[in-house]
């Protein structure tokens, strides 16, 4: 195919469904997973490319040999998802309930599953292919372990009604002789299976996974599961082909062909000219002029400049990501700032209530096990801060503080404050620091035990 008819597509992600009669069999599972492979090849496989700076251009058909034929890349995309993660879960998200009980454990789970660097991953997953996933088993601890997956590594399975219930998660891969093993999660039990000759079940590695519904969740990016940069993949490809081409154009220039009209010049006076860099004829030019130039094609530099400069400010207007290298970012204070900001936080606020949903099957599914002491409805006390990772005015912010004492709640003016992670740990601090100075001055005055002296009552008179 041409390169001028090159029109990269990703197809639109579509959901893995089956009907509530039908029964989960190898024949089945045969079926969703070519589904699922037609995906990895047509999407997740693209999507993943993009991100690691792998663009058509760059396998695109060499040109004759006697052509400059550059192949470069710019990684917008990498750009988009990394700047949008960091935006938005640069500061780790805070797991808060009222509940001594629940915190301790959460506090627990968290350290033990290293959790902010897994939240940190799957919103990355979530950037790139639009959605990502996360599983739960009971270790060799017989702790819960909570581990992320990207959509090439598995698939949920939802019922085709109105409400789209998740009815399995399959989860494969291949081992070293290209044999496939994996596992059929459903509401109760884990379905082994393997493909050594033909896809089949393990029956006799049937087992219970002691959770109340499938141990598995889907985070999304948004409602489409669209990936971050998804709408301006095109644009990134026509930007990296112009540029591709721009530089071939300065390679043409550097290489231009030597003109000489007139006299005819023989292979020593050529190489003398290119040792001596001098160009010299006899005779009188008068009767035959001899002309000496370079032989250039048109220069279109400008159409060239204009082009992908569109393109690289249509990049992050549709994307909704803030450029945050442009020179003119960093002198924006203020409302000018917020405005700036706007359409990158709206993007972090769809995907903070999808992600806000994740989290809640995610601690729904992990407090119905009995290896820990939780309820299960523990989960629905828990409440999720997100901080948006900004440069922060701390004056500006202590003065908002002092000026909310006496309107608001103590904690609600704490939150205004950055440097404050926890309101209500703070507090307890403060009250702490409060009660020590207060005994400090105890001792100074009375001593470490003080008597301090009775009133006798009922005797004293006015």
């Amino acid at each position: 195919m041409p390169q001028q008819n090159v029109r990269p597509a990703i197809i639109p992600d579509e959901l893995i469904c089956m009907s509530d009669d039908e029964e989960m069999t190898v024949t089945k599972l045969g079926e969703l997973i070519a589904k699922h492979k037609n995906l990895i090849t047509n999407r997740y496989r693209i999507l993943r490319d993009a991100y690691m700076n792998v663009y058509p251009n760059l396998m695109w058909k060499d040109k004759e040999d006697w052509k400059p034929d550059n192949r470069v890349t710019v990684n917008f995309a990498k750009y988009l998802v990394d700047t949008f993660n960091g935006y938005f879960i640069g500061i780790p998200i805070k797991v808060q309930s009222d509940d001594a009980r629940v915190t301790d454990y959460l506090d627990m789970l968290d350290s033990y599953n290293d959790i902010d660097d897994n939240n940190a991953e799957l919103s990355r997953i979530c950037s790139i292919y639009g959605k990502g996933y996360e599983l739960y088993a009971n270790d060799e601890r017989g702790e819960i372990s909570i581990v992320y997956l990207d959509p090439t590594e598995g698939f949920m399975v939802y019922d085709n009604t109105y409400e789209q219930h998740p009815v399995y998660f399959v989860t494969y891969y291949y081992d070293s002789k290209k044999i496939m093993h994996g596992e059929v999660l459903t509401p109760t039990e884990v379905w082994p299976f393997t493909d050594d000759g033909g896809l089949h079940y393990i029956e006799d590695g049937f087992h219970p996974h002691s959770f109340s519904d499938i141990p598995a969740t889907e985070f999304l990016e948004n409602e489409s599961r669209i990936a971050v940069f998804e709408s301006v993949y095109s644009l990134i490809v026509g930007y990296n082909k112009a540029l591709s081409e721009k530089l071939n154009d300065v390679d043409a220039f550097a290489d231009a062909y030597l003109k000489i009209l007139g006299p005819k010049l023989n292979d020593d006076m050529l190489r003398d000219m290119r040792d001596h860099r001098v160009i010299s004829f006899e005779g009188d030019m008068s009767e035959y002029p001899v002309e000496v130039g370079f032989l250039e094609k048109p220069n279109a530099d400008t159409t060239q400049e204009n082009a992908l400069n569109r393109m690289e400010r249509l990049i992050y207007q549709v994307s909704m990501i803030a450029n945050i290298n442009d020179e003119n970012f960093g002198n924006s204070s203020g409302i000018a700032m917020a405005y700036k900001l706007q359409s990158m936080s709206n993007l972090a606020k769809t995907k903070e209530r999808k992600f806000t949903s994740g989290l809640n099957r995610r601690y729904r599914i992990i407090f119905s096990n009995p290896v820990n002491s939780m309820s299960d409805n523990d989960w629905i006390g828990l409440s999720y801060h997100y901080t948006r990772n900004l440069p922060q005015n701390i004056l500006e912010e202590t003065q908002i503080a002092q000026n909310l004492s006496g309107i608001v709640s103590q904690p609600t003016q704490l939150s205004v404050l950055s440097i404050v992670d926890d309101p209500k740990k703070e507090i307890e601090r403060i009250e702490e620091e409060q009660q020590e100075s207060n005994d400090a001055i105890v001792n100074r005055f009375y001593g470490k035990n003080p008597v301090y002296p009775s009133v006798k009552a009922g005797n004293d008179e006015q």
